[in-house]
């Protein structure tokens, strides 16, 4: 007897423009924690990488998007941080409503290519 498979369509989305990959799941994720810690340094460390490479991808997606993703704060009773401007928060909520379509367009088409299977 041969036991049932699961099969699942995996996809990955990113958005490129000339210079390369602009915004995909790892940026996504690294703005995200930017909104939730308020630092680029906690963020960093929460998604285990370095402050240098973090630092790098937000000056990256600042220079080649048409508005700044990302304010840093300096000094201030606060302390110094960032914070995801309107463009920032705006492409990372479209991105993740894009991202979930598509992969609820693949768990459809997934039956189409398995129809005996389960959901």
């Amino acid at each position: 007897m041969s036991r049932k498979k699961n099969y699942a369509l995996k996809l990955r989305i990113w958005i490129e423009e000339d210079q390369g990959p602009f915004l995909g799941i790892g940026r996504v994720t690294l703005l995200n924690k930017i909104r939730e810690t308020g630092s680029i340094t906690n963020a960093a460390k929460a998604i285990k990488m370095s402050y240098r490479s973090a630092w790098q991808l937000v000056e990256d997606m600042n220079l080649r998007s048409d508005l700044p993703l990302v304010e840093k704060i300096h000094g201030g009773p606060t302390g110094s941080g960032a914070v995801l401007t309107p463009e920032g928060e705006r492409l990372v909520k479209a991105f993740e409503k894009v991202q979930e379509e598509i992969r609820a367009h693949a768990r459809k088409k997934i039956r189409t290519l398995f129809p005996k299977q389960k959901s």
